[in-house]
């Protein structure tokens, strides 16, 4: 008895972190030739909407799907602000609207949560824009992890949505001309998994 009884506590005790190790988070850094953020924004009180993007973004995601947690760490570099109109383009960068010179990135930072089947329906976080923080929850719409065929590993995406006041930020060029201040976001992101 005393004889089978030793491996087998090894056995369990071995099969017990061998468990515990695959069920650490697992890391992700952002792919940023897949990663969009995308923006909605009135123009003169309803005559148009401006729609644009941001066309480089980076950061890393951890993901722990049996414990339904994780965290977000997203940069974006605002000079590469695009709006499809150079012109539009030059004057996003000035003072009057994301003055680029001295706030040339954006961050956001935060956690997963509302875990469904093992993935988020949701991030809660903090937006750093035009150096004002405010909290910022996304909604995620759609979120799927699956094997990368052609880089031989794990890839996860979202597509995630928020409306936010941009004159909350500081940015509130327009104001006083009768622009709305809402600015709808939608966010394609990838990201790969660090082996």
């Amino acid at each position: 008895m005393r004889t089978s009884f030793a491996p087998a506590l090894i056995t369990l005790a071995c099969g017990a972190i061998a468990g515990g190790a695959a069920a650490a988070p697992a890391n992700y850094v952002i792919d940023s030739n897949h990663t969009y953020p995308t923006f909605e924004a009135d123009h003169m009180g309803g005559v148009s909407f401006w729609r644009g993007k941001i066309n480089s973004s980076s950061g890393k995601i951890t993901l722990d799907k049996a414990a339904g947690s994780g965290t977000v760490d997203v940069t974006m570099d605002m000079t590469t602000i695009d709006f499809g109109n150079d012109a539009l383009n030059k004057h996003a960068n000035t003072p009057d609207i994301f003055d680029t010179t001295k706030f040339p990135t954006a961050t956001y930072t935060g956690k997963f949560a509302n875990f469904v089947n093992g993935s988020p329906t949701s991030v809660e976080g903090t937006l750093t824009l035009h150096g004002v923080s405010k909290p910022v929850t996304l909604k995620i719409n759609q979120f799927l992890c699956k094997d990368d065929p052609m880089q031989k590993k794990e890839r996860c995406g979202a597509d995630a949505s928020t409306t936010i006041n941009r004159d909350e930020f500081g940015v509130d060029f327009g104001k006083q001309m009768g622009f709305k201040m809402p600015v709808t976001l939608r966010i394609s992101v990838e990201a790969l998994v660090v082996t």
